[in-house]
């Protein structure tokens, strides 16, 4: 088994119980209620403007010039491509650009963002490239369960269709060439590098809970009471 099969495996509960959130079978089924939508939509694209800024970090760590260049690439196709795709569902909500871009981080957000820095910052590329990896694999599987799931097409394919797609489908086994290479390379890495997958792998189910339910910090929700 490869160590990145074996990161998976290991988590195999939390990776069944993100298929299993309602978020995602509602999502699926074209259920899913747009607040909650809008909710992702808005933490996602401040995420993935962290996101990107992790793939830089962990370019400027890496020592072989195509590590880095593809990195650097990953950071870019994010911001150009697939925060575009965001840009495109806030429109539906009537958010432009500079609306999702002053949206202020929920807890969760800011909890998976700053441990995703912190560690492509502090740690060796490859704890960094496996605490990347759960955000990568988690959406293309839990995107090709919902594409099983799926009965025709609804407001929400476009995000079935992204997560499917063979452009993600190249991104995410390169990140899992990247991890195997880790691990092979640097075998006294491994347990910091399951360390890593296994908290980031927390924060994604964190965040379909923190969408669902809309998030939001103590003191807006009670003032929301008010």
């Amino acid at each position: 088994m490869s160590f990145s099969d074996h990161l998976v495996e290991t988590e195999s509960e939390l990776w069944t119980a993100q298929k299993n959130h309602p978020f995602i079978r509602e999502l699926a089924d074209g259920t899913l209620d747009e607040a909650a939508f809008r909710t992702w939509v808005e933490q996602d694209y401040r995420y993935l403007h962290d996101y990107a800024q992790t793939f830089a970090v962990l370019g400027a760590k890496a020592r072989e010039e195509e590590t880095m260049a593809h990195c650097f690439s990953v950071a870019g196709t994010i911001v150009d491509e697939e925060m575009d795709l965001h840009r495109e569902f806030a429109a539906d909500y009537g958010l432009t650009p500079q609306d999702l871009a002053s949206v202020e981080k929920v807890p969760t957000c800011v909890a998976y963002t700053n441990y995703l820095l912190r560690t492509a910052t502090e740690r060796p590329l490859g704890v960094g490239a496996a605490a990347i990896y759960p955000c990568g694999r988690g959406y293309l599987d839990i995107a090709e369960h919902m594409a099983e799931r799926s009965d025709g097409d609804h407001r929400y394919t476009p995000f079935i269709e992204k997560y499917t797609s063979d452009e993600f489908r190249e991104s995410v086994a390169w990140m899992t060439e990247l991890v195997d290479r880790c691990a092979e390379r640097h075998p006294s890495l491994r347990d910091e590098m399951e360390t890593a997958f296994r908290r980031c792998t927390q924060l994604e189910h964190a965040f379909w809970e923190m969408a669902y339910t809309e998030e939001a910090w103590p003191h807006e929700r009670r003032q929301e009471v008010v």
